[in-house]
Formats: C-alpha cells, structure tokens, sequence
C-alpha cells in the first residue's frame, strides 16, 4: 500500500509524471509553508526552498513547521526535516538567503516547471514575472494575505482581475505599463482590508494558508490537466 493510495485514485496515471516535477517555492511563510506541504503530500518529490528567516514566536500562529521547541531555527532547515518526514524520497534543494534584485537570477541556475511566489518583497515579486516569462516557467504569485479575515474571498485568476488588494495594484500596474502578455497567475482576496496597516502586518492561521493551498491546487490541477482559470 501506497502513501499516496487515496491520491492516486484522482489522478491516477498522472501521478508520475506529479512525481517529475521541479517546484521552487520562494518565501516559507504562512503562506509559502502551507504551499510546501501540500506540494509534498501531492507526491511532488523536487523541491527548491527559498527563506532566510529564522523562526520567531510570532510565527507560531500561521506558519506550519513552527513550535516553540525551534524558535531561533533557520525555516528553511525545519521545513525540510517536515518534508522528509513526510517523504523521504523527496530531493529538496535549500536556498537560505534573503532574495533581491542582485541574486534573484542565482536562483534559476536549475530548470523549474513551477514557480510559487509567496514572498513579501514587491520588487522580487515583479521581477519573478518579468523571469518567469521570459524562460517560459509557469508561475503563480500570491498576494496580501494580512489584514484579512475571510478566507472564502481568495480565488485563483489573472492579475488584471483583481480588486480591493494595494499589492495587487502594484503589479497589475507593472504589467500594465511593461504591456506583459498572456496571463500572470495569482491568488488574490477581494476582501477589503480591516484596518489601517502599520508596522506589523495583522494576520491569522487561515487566511495565508489557504492561499497557500490554493497555490498548489494550482500546480496540482495544471500538471493533470484539469484546470480552468
């Protein structure tokens, strides 16, 4: 009997070619975390892990491999013992270093089919669409997820259709004026939101994580071919 037995019956003779692919997730966060996981129990079995964070005790309350026995660890280093935990056939390529503008292009040195943007650094995340294109890497980037309280307003869709969110704004305006074709996925909330941000981002365990599910619903469902976005 298989792990995956269960998952095998939806996809069936897809599930090899699941297996195959090479995922690189940027950002482990509440919602780059959850992504990973998701990935990892979908039988994704190459994975590239980008984070410099270590753990703090804010975390705790959205991001999947955090307890208070490895606060002070590299996220990196605790989410990959998670993923071998789970499976120990996975390849998992860590990259713990904080991404930028003069290093992103370090990160492409191997070949994706996926790329999952869950980092906070708006000029990495425009740049991951401008690489993403141009090397033909399907990607999908997630949005704000802080200051939000609803869950069931994040959706899977273009960028040029998403509302109600300051960093989405940001993007759509890039892509607007750099006139970037074809779609550019993202997980995005139409949910206004709640209060005025300052220096700390209010967030909660069920927001960015379901945006991080629906990150890899994403992969998942594209890699079998039944997708619709």
């Amino acid at each position: 009997m298989s792990q995956f037995e269960r998952f095998e019956l939806l996809v069936k003779d897809k599930f090899n070619l699941i297996k195959q692919k090479n995922i690189l997730i940027i950002g482990l966060g509440g919602v780059g975390s959850y992504a990973v996981e998701a990935l990892i129990r979908s039988g994704i079995e190459n994975i590239t892990i980008v984070d410099n964070d270590i753990i703090s005790i804010s975390n705790l309350n959205r991001q999947l491999m955090t307890y208070h026995n490895n606060i002070g660890k590299y996220k990196t280093d605790e989410i990959e013992k998670r993923i071998l935990s789970i499976n120990p056939n996975c390849k998992v390529t860590k990259i713990t270093k904080f991404i930028d503008m003069e290093n992103i292009n370090e990160l492409f040195n191997i070949k994706y089919d996926y790329v999952v943007d869950a980092c906070d650094t708006v000029t990495v995340k425009l740049e991951l669409i401008r690489i993403c294109k141009n090397k033909n890497i399907k990607l999908i980037s997630s949005m704000g997820t802080g200051n939000k309280m609803d869950p069931t307003r994040l959706k899977i869709t273009d960028i040029r259709n998403t509302s109600c969110d300051p960093l989405a704004k940001i993007i759509r305006k890039m892509v607007n004026q750099e006139k970037i074709k074809g779609k550019i996925i993202v997980v995005c909330s139409d949910e206004k939101p709640i209060r005025k941000i300052d220096k700390k981002v209010p967030s909660n365990s069920f927001v960015p994580s379901v945006a991080g599910l629906l990150c890899a619903s994403y992969i998942i469902n594209d890699i079998v071919g039944d997708i619709n976005v």
